[in-house]
């Protein structure tokens, strides 16, 4: 007779990670374990520093709202699916915080000795508990606990940053197999290879992969004549057939390759010819890939005489990005590696344009990228953001030097379109005069902006302020640079109005957790994910980064890293912040390339519980760090 209350469990667990990673049966099996718990509003299931329990709990219907220190002080608020108390299965410490029931509860135990085996067993159930432990202690750095699981190291990240990107390269693979029995003769094999246009067939049996035959078999074995066309595909297949997983970088296949001397590798669920086959991977397909390393794209780059040739190459960049993603490679590697091949297409067009213009340069200049290109987060094709400073010249020379400048900066945005970068809808392009000018020309509008600081020239404070130099002499950058700090720590008050324009971005929360969306316009019912979680972190990063002084650093995350190296004692909080903004950038560019657009936006009916899940958790230190800053600079308007 059937558990109608495990099964019941068991429907209602199966639609939330991690328990939807398991199979049915042990879903069922681990079901008939659990036990049910009723809280009223206000009970208190476990408190700070109580001993751990010896279960975790998963909120099925209610809210449970997560405490420290104070007691109106909540951390997080757990709503149906969601999953709390974790520390006896990841840390066996006393509970950190204080788990009370938001509103009258039901709560399911999940016992910590019979979840145990699947953990270990499971790497994606395991993987999943330790970020949400990672979340809810809102330290995914810390030293005692990141990637461990009694004791077992679950690496989420399996290559090091230090490695060639070359190695980290992911390789594309034909998952058109065509196949065949092992009664099939060569001539109908021949037949099936020519109709198909393959170079290479699979004999399976049961499904399964037994053997391999290729161009190069059907010459050596058929064609002269040391075997009938008649022979069956099981005597002439080359066998046992390599498999390795699908999972494999470039170097991974070249290796393969060159170890077993063979053409064509298949690619199994496994790696093993236990499962089925979901792929063929030849030669070909490693020349191709070849094509894709960043170093031959970079000499691609050099080799382009239009900007018109270096758009193919912008999409191979592309197609990398897609790559790294899908093998998980850490965010700062992907945002490094496509940076600098963005900043190369960027190098060439200016190289071009200067080549196109009737004289050189009449005076050193420096091409800045501003926005996310300035802070080396534009993964995807956006709109483009760049700025000209060349160096000051006498009142006889001005206006022809100007005119200069603007016809050349004209050329490097029409080139910079041409290869997939749009025009800025608010023409901050340095073929605009105001956003093209001398050095002392740029420090007097500087000047403005922070002695005048109104809602405009915070504005363009925040997008100029995130410069990187692109092309051109570094030293005039670091001119600007030094004047844009002294004038700063000589107006102490644009600190106020930097806040206060940071503090404007939108929540991307609203009460008990639920999503902000937009209200009208194209975007109606949409998640701005750039609005309402990137910019809250990049503004707050920047404020905080100018009043240290600290110059040279324009990335959000790297910004954040820097900043828990000077203040110590914010230090969680600053690693925190940087852990989220790599985990929203990512997932900002995996919606991007999903939908084909900049991923700005977010349909959240199209996402799943746990990618809601996971958007939830990076959402936890906005609020913290918005206070953070509106303290220290004595700003009362908090969002």
């Amino acid at each position: 007779m059937k558990n109608t209350i495990s099964h019941r469990v068991a429907d209602f667990l199966k639609d939330f990670p991690p328990f939807s990673f398991l199979h049915q049966k042990d879903l069922e099996k681990l079901s008939e374990q659990i036990s049910i718990v009723y809280k009223d509003k206000d009970a208190v299931i476990f408190a700070e520093n109580d001993k751990t329990h010896d279960s975790f709990y998963v909120v099925h219907k209610g809210a449970v709202a997560l405490k420290k220190n104070q007691k109106n002080n909540v951390l997080d608020m757990c709503d149906e699916g969601d999953i709390f108390g974790l520390r006896p299965l990841l840390a066996q410490e006393n509970y950190i915080m204080e788990a009370v029931a938001y509103e009258e509860s039901i709560l399911y135990a999940i016992p910590i000795a019979v979840f145990k085996p699947y953990a270990l067993e499971n790497r994606t159930v395991g993987n999943f508990l330790i970020e949400s432990y990672a979340s809810n202690t809102r330290n995914p750095y810390s030293d005692i606990h990141k990637d461990k699981l009694y004791g077992d190291d679950l690496v989420h990240d399996h290559l090091q940053s230090n490695k060639d990107s070359f190695d980290l390269q992911p390789i594309e693979y034909s998952k058109k197999i065509v196949t065949c029995s092992p009664s099939t003769t060569a001539r109908d094999v021949a037949k099936i290879m020519n109709k198909k246009k393959v170079g290479a067939i699979l004999i399976v049996d049961e499904m399964l992969p037994i053997g391999i035959i290729t161009d190069k078999d059907l010459r050596n074995k058929i064609v002269t004549g040391d075997f009938s066309i008649l022979t069956t595909a099981e005597t002439i297949m080359t066998k046992p057939v390599i498999t390795y997983p699908k999972k494999m970088t470039v170097t991974e296949a070249q290796m393969a390759m060159m170890k077993s001397n063979i053409s064509h590798l298949c690619l199994t669920k496994d790696g093993t010819t236990n499962t089925k086959a979901v792929g063929i991977l030849s030669k070909h397909d490693v020349m191709v890939a070849l094509g894709n390393n960043p170093a031959v794209l970079i000499k691609a780059l050099k080799r382009a005489k239009k900007p018109k040739e270096i758009k193919p190459i912008r999409a191979r960049i592309t197609q990398l990005l897609q790559g790294y993603l899908d093998q998980n490679i850490p965010m700062t590697l992907i945002a490094k590696i496509i940076t600098e091949l963005n900043e190369a297409c960027m190098t060439r067009v200016i190289e071009i344009c200067i080549e196109k213009m009737s004289s050189p340069p009449p005076v050193k200049f420096a091409w800045l990228a501003l926005g996310s290109q300035g802070r080396s987060e534009q993964m995807l094709h956006t709109d483009q953001d760049n700025a000209i400073v060349y160096e000051n010249v006498s009142e006889v020379f001005r206006e022809e030097t100007k005119v200069y400048f603007l016809k050349f900066a004209a050329l490097v945005n029409k080139g910079l379109f041409d290869i997939g970068y749009d025009y800025c809808p608010a023409e901050m392009m340095a073929s605009n005069p105001k956003w093209c000018m001398s050095l002392d020309e740029w420090k007097s509008k500087v000047n403005h902006w922070i002695t005048n600081p109104g809602k405009n020239e915070v504005l363009l404070s925040f997008i100029f302020f995130d410069y990187s130099l692109t092309y051109g002499e570094a030293e005039i950058t670091n001119e600007l640079s030094d004047f844009i700090f002294e004038n700063i720590k000589a107006n102490p008050i644009f600190y106020v109005h930097l806040v206060s324009g940071a503090l404007q971005s939108p929540s991307p929360t609203g009460f008990f957790r639920q999503f902000l969306v937009e209200q009208d316009g194209a975007n109606k019912d949409n998640f701005d994910i750039k609005r309402r979680a990137l910019m809250p972190l990049t503004d707050a990063a920047r404020v905080l980064i100018l009043s240290h002084s600290v110059k040279g650093i324009s990335n959000t995350a790297e910004r954040f890293e820097k900043l828990a190296e000077l203040e110590p004692n914010n230090r969680e909080l600053y690693l925190s912040c940087s852990y989220s903004f790599k985990a929203l950038l990512k997932f900002r560019t995996k919606q991007g390339l999903l939908h084909n657009d900049s991923g700005q936006f977010i349909a959240l009916e199209s996402l799943s519980k746990m990618e809601k899940i996971k958007l939830k958790r990076t959402f936890k230190t906005i609020k913290e760090l918005q206070e953070l800053i509106s303290i220290r600079f004595n700003v009362s308007n908090v969002v």
